[in-house]
């Protein structure tokens, strides 16, 4: 074999080689990344394992263990540090307030049987809790539901000058909210209306609107009107008296220059 050949050989076997490891280089696989592991400072806490509603009795099932970021621990968490004692205190209570999933628990969502009842626990501090009738006509088609908010109209019936009576009506109440229908606290999931078997509603009053609503139903019939969720409770007043007067406790009506009862007004 001549010299040339030769080389020539040596140089096609070089590129050929060369072709072949470019062209592997080019179809492997990607090696796999790696990956570090970060040491996070955490800690478990007790979480809903599903939705609970207001009122409903709690159990062992409900609730799991996650693992959650230290410093979003608030003294308030129920943490994997109080052992059983800790789901202990989430069995067989009461849902103050509904709980959504995976939300950590706290004692202040829950009351155990024997610390009070469901509605005087969510009741808030200084409001009494009222009942009045209700029925398909008074109440909006029955289709007020707990926690809306509605105005209360008192009708009744007066003697006009001429003698002859007719029907009178004031409304006693602004945005009062609602805490149950018949005994429900809770509107349940899809509802659209509450029971048809309800006839009270318990509203969130004063004391001394309290009073006034039990006068009221003494004296006529009591009405709720449905206020819009456009109105809301932004500054969280509560209920306001309709008839109110700066200048004094009472406001007396006037109907053909004859005053009617009084009312009182917080």
């Amino acid at each position: 074999m001549k010299r040339g050949q030769l080389i020539g050989i040596l140089i096609a076997g070089g590129a050929g080689l060369l072709a072949f490891i470019l062209m592997r280089s080019i179809v492997s696989a990607p090696a796999a990344p790696t990956q570090v592991a970060v040491p996070v400072n955490a800690t478990e806490v007790l979480v809903a394992r599903r939705s609970i509603p207001l009122g409903e009795v709690t159990k062992p099932t409900d609730f799991r263990w996650q693992t959650w970021p230290s410093e979003a621990v608030t003294p308030s968490f129920i943490t994997q540090a109080s052992g059983d004692e800790g789901m202990r205190m989430v069995t067989d209570a009461i849902a103050r307030a509904p709980l959504l999933e995976g939300e950590p628990v706290t004692s202040q969502k829950l009351i155990k049987p024997g610390q009070g009842g469901v509605l005087a626990a969510i009741l808030p501090s200084g409001m009494r809790a009222i009942s009045t009738k209700i029925k398909e006509e008074t109440a909006a088609g029955r289709l007020i539901l707990p926690n809306d908010r509605v105005d209360v109209i008192v009708t009744r019936r007066e003697r006009n000058p001429s003698g002859q009576d007719e029907a009178v009506s004031d409304t006693l109440f602004n945005n009062v909210r609602v805490l149950a229908i018949g005994q429900s606290i809770g509107a349940k999931e899809g509802a659209k209306s509450s029971e048809g078997s309800a006839n009270t509603a318990t509203l969130e009053l004063t004391p001394h609107q309290a009073e006034l609503l039990a006068r009221a139903n003494a004296m006529g019939e009591i009405s709720l009107a449905l206020r819009s969720v456009a109105d809301g409770d932004p500054k969280g007043k509560g209920p306001t008296a309709a008839m109110n007067d700066q200048r004094g406790s009472t406001v007396r009506v006037l109907r053909y220059g004859v005053p009617s009862r009084a009312y009182g007004v917080n």
